[in-house]
């Protein structure tokens, strides 16, 4: 089968991320598998127009704006006839291929998550009650005249709400690391937090958590590791008990997660958490604030969701800690998500499906 992907970035982009990460298991395991594999992406500094990267073609053009009107322009010159499907993997704004894919080729929607709050976290207030209240509904009522892929039960759940109903929920994949073995918890009661330090992610809340939660557990101690824009300001402000590694390599980040007793988790929103899986494959467990994406993958892992509150999550804390101390949980399969060679072999089994093309090589 020849299959066009259709994607805002590639996993060369310096912005790239889970959505990206997913994307390049699942290609280059259909490649092994003997289909012919395109990815379309936004262009990168220092990256050529067009390479191949584990089997599969990747064409690169354009920036996060205009990468749709390139795509389509690309289609026009060079991809009309020569596919089978095209998968419009939607990151907040669709490619809206079932729109302008006019050749018979079948079109399939990958959707990851909904953006909705996160509009308010990551935009000036006039354009975030634009894109939350006039651009994300109208991309997405669109977007819902096409079959669609979602990667959570949450993420189906927000499509319904703007019209998508052919919506059928795959799976989300992990590679559990190597070094994946036994490690001993720290004697001292310690949470961790990883993520980027940005307003979605909501790392203020975990700081005025652990501070509640210290006046009972005055020895708790809080690891917070990841980089970004609020950093510094997170560190002036933090309380006693609070340390900041900054970006971290993955090894150095496994061996922080895999120590410590719980980690925390209190994003707006997300599309699954990976870093809740990571986690549990360390074998620690995860509080996570009861939210779209979150509670999928934290009640997948065996963790906890409590409602979105510094005040709920410190109780939660206080409550859990002694016995997670007591008896260390042991790492969770893939997770509680699943292995890559099953997500790949399901996802690409719904594209034939839901974009009704003949099983062929």
């Amino acid at each position: 089968m020849r299959i066009l992907v259709l994607n805002w970035r590639d996993l060369a982009h310096p912005a790239s991320g889970g959505a990206e990460v997913y994307t390049e298991q699942v290609l280059r395991r259909w490649v092994a598998a003997g289909h012919q594999v395109t990815l379309f992406a936004a262009a990168v500094a220092g990256r050529p127009a067009v390479e191949t990267v584990d089997g599969y073609r990747v064409v690169r053009a354009g920036n996060r704006f205009t990468v749709y009107r390139e795509a389509r322009r690309w289609w026009e010159r060079c991809g009309r006839g020569n596919f089978d499907v095209v998968v419009d993997e939607t990151n907040t704004v669709p490619f809206l291929a079932h729109e302008w894919v006019d050749d018979g080729a079948r079109t399939v929607a990958l959707v990851h998550q909904t953006c909705e709050e996160i509009w308010h976290h990551n935009a000036p207030p006039v354009v975030a009650h634009l894109g939350r209240h006039a651009l994300e509904p109208r991309w997405l009522h669109r977007l819902a005249a096409a079959p669609v892929l979602a990667v959570s039960e949450s993420t189906r759940d927000a499509l319904a709400r703007f019209g998508a109903h052919d919506v059928t929920v795959v799976p989300e994949g992990y590679e559990p690391p190597d070094d994946v073995r036994p490690r001993q918890k720290e004697e001292r009661p310690t949470a961790v937090f990883c993520g980027r330090m940005v307003s979605y992610k909501r790392p203020w809340d975990v700081l005025r958590a652990a501070e509640i939660a210290r006046r009972e557990l005055p020895d708790l101690r809080l690891w917070m590791i990841g980089g970004g824009p609020m950093l510094s300001r997170l560190r002036g402000a933090a309380p006693a008990g609070v340390e900041f590694f900054g970006r971290v390599s993955e090894p150095v980040k496994h061996d922080l997660m895999a120590r410590a007793h719980m980690h925390l988790a209190t994003s707006v929103r997300e599309g699954w958490g990976l870093v809740v899986t990571e986690a549990a494959a360390l074998g620690t467990p995860t509080i996570a604030y009861d939210v779209p994406g979150l509670r999928d993958s934290t009640l997948a892992a065996g963790g906890v969701v409590v409602p979105p509150s510094p005040d709920a999550l410190a109780r939660w804390m206080c409550d859990l800690m002694p016995s997670w101390r007591q008896r260390p949980c042991e790492p969770v399969p893939y997770g509680g998500a699943h292995s890559w060679d099953d997500v790949a072999s399901t996802l690409l089994t719904a594209v034939q499906d839901h974009a009704r093309v003949p099983v062929a090589a």
